[in-house]
């Protein structure tokens, strides 16, 4: 896992999240743009787990429970696809929150799995 990108990706979750949130009590449905910024976090993190898988190849282990970080990872994965095959379906401003909160559900995520990759036992 790469810190920095990590940061960066939890800085555009929470930015999308915010930015779904704020749209979405606003009382929009979703669009190409809560949609899109939600696709930009679930594409950020197919490169963080692609990055991850590949890592230990070049000597960038896990100090952490390696179990748990990719049980975080693959969970990752599944919730913004879920979120916007939700809103596809369900084309009201409560779908747009749902958008936000799994964007801001990612952000938790990542730092945690930055903590696991990073910080454990040290």
């Amino acid at each position: 896992m790469i810190e920095w990108f990590s940061y960066v990706q939890i800085a555009i979750a929470v930015l999308a999240g915010v930015f779904c949130l704020v749209v979405g009590f606003t009382g929009r449905t979703p669009n190409d743009f809560t949609l899109g910024s939600t696709a930009l976090v679930e594409v950020l993190l197919v490169i963080q787990f692609v990055v991850a898988l590949l890592s230990p190849a070049f000597g960038n282990t896990a100090s952490g429970d390696v179990l748990e970080f990719y049980v975080y990872a693959v969970s990752a994965l599944l919730l913004p696809a879920a979120a916007v095959f939700w809103a596809l379906i369900d084309r009201t401003k409560w779908s747009t929150v749902i958008l936000g909160v799994a964007c801001l559900a990612i952000a938790v995520m990542v730092y945690r799995m930055n903590a696991i990759w990073l910080v454990q036992g040290v």
